[in-house]
């Protein structure tokens, strides 16, 4: 048995982690950022760990997953501690 496949797919497995980070942060800007930016933070720190070659992205997915909560932080602030105002 080849052990350089479970070392392949374990890099490619971080690869996509590091892919998904990012495609979750980037809408994440606009939408519901209380759930994709630290869905985003989370899976960009465990691309991080396993060694992704895609270290850019895991970083950018980093980036924007720490940007969506700093906007959630400011929408919050902006509207005085609320997040919907119906009527």
């Amino acid at each position: 048995m080849d052990t350089d496949t479970g070392t392949d797919r374990r890099a490619a497995d971080a690869d996509n982690l590091a892919v998904a980070s990012f495609l979750l942060g980037l809408p994440g800007l606009l939408l519901f950022n209380i759930a994709l930016g630290p869905l985003a933070i989370v899976l960009a720190v465990l691309a991080l760990v396993r060694g992704t070659t895609r270290r850019g992205r895991a970083l950018l997915g980093l980036t924007l997953g720490i940007a969506d909560l700093a906007v959630l932080a400011a929408t919050t602030l902006a509207g005085h501690g609320q997040l919907w105002h119906l009527g």
